[in-house]
């Protein structure tokens, strides 16, 4: 008895290629609703496809723009004025300029000392300072700091924290608020502080929290909530969380690696 004859495959007419590729692409639609991340971005021969080559260099260009534009800081001290915490204090650190913050992280975590009379004069024996820098995305700030600070206060004061007059550091890093915080005569601060800018996120706000801060504190004492924005995690949520760490802290003493977010949890 003969054996069957091997089947021969026959290539896939360029047609039918293009049909199977979008079939595949379909599939990655309902996907596509639930992340910013790019995924199955398809290929035209070895490069992307147009629309998602654009879509990159448009990303590109907003984090470039977002790392590189001022922060308009009287617009944003009206914003936070009408919030009830007194006059805004102005204060930058030693980096005279965009250029060099970017080049000398070291100056951008130090207050500038002419900045240091009027956070002096406005201290008190208080719980809590916040502190709002640029940092690497003044968009961020500029969008989101309101909205988290409308939304913590109200609480905070309920509650009777004692809240230092709201400060904005312009060019100003993390540790810039151990500065303020220590003339303010705050035992905690909390700085809202723009984001490094992602290709899916340009506006991401960031808040490091830190109990005692000095000049020596290390970035292992503060506890940090990451992605604040509307299609991160939105102000409200963050303030939730702020809280219940705030107070976890103020109860232990501490921030840091030492402060887990289940401690602050029956706290929010």
């Amino acid at each position: 008895m003969s054996e069957e004859p091997d089947r021969l495959t026959v290539p896939a007419s360029p047609a039918d290629a293009q049909a199977a590729d979008a079939r595949a692409a379909d599939a990655w639609v309902e996907l596509r609703r639930f992340t910013p991340a790019r995924i199955a971005l398809g290929a035209a021969g070895i490069s992307l496809p147009t629309p998602a080559h654009l879509d990159f260099q448009e990303a590109h260009a907003a984090a470039r723009d977002a790392v590189h534009e001022p922060l308009d800081v009287p617009r944003l001290a009206a914003d936070l004025a009408p919030l009830g915490q007194g006059a805004v204090l102005l204060a930058r650190s030693r980096a005279p300029d965009r250029a060099t913050y970017l080049k000398r992280p070291d100056l951008g975590r130090r207050l500038d000392l002419a900045s240091a009379p009027s956070l002096r004069a406005a201290a008190g024996d208080f719980d809590l300072a916040f502190v709002i820098a640029d940092g690497l995305s003044s968009r961020a700030v500029q969008r989101n700091a309101l909205p988290l600070l409308a939304a913590v206060l109200p609480i905070l004061a309920a509650a009777g924290w004692r809240v230092a007059p709201l400060t904005i550091a312009a060019q100003g890093r993390v540790a810039i608020g151990d500065d303020c915080a220590m003339l303010l005569g705050a035992r905690m601060v909390a700085v809202l502080i723009g984001e490094r800018p992602g290709l899916s996120a340009a506006d991401s706000l960031g808040v490091y929290l830190t109990w005692q801060p000095s000049a020596t504190t290390r970035d292992s004492e503060r506890n940090c909530l990451s992605n604040i924005r509307a299609e991160g995690l939105p102000p409200d949520q963050a303030a939730a969380k702020l809280i219940g760490l705030a107070m976890a802290a103020r109860r232990l003493g501490l921030t840091g690696i030492g402060l887990k977010e289940t401690a602050a949890l029956p706290e929010a």
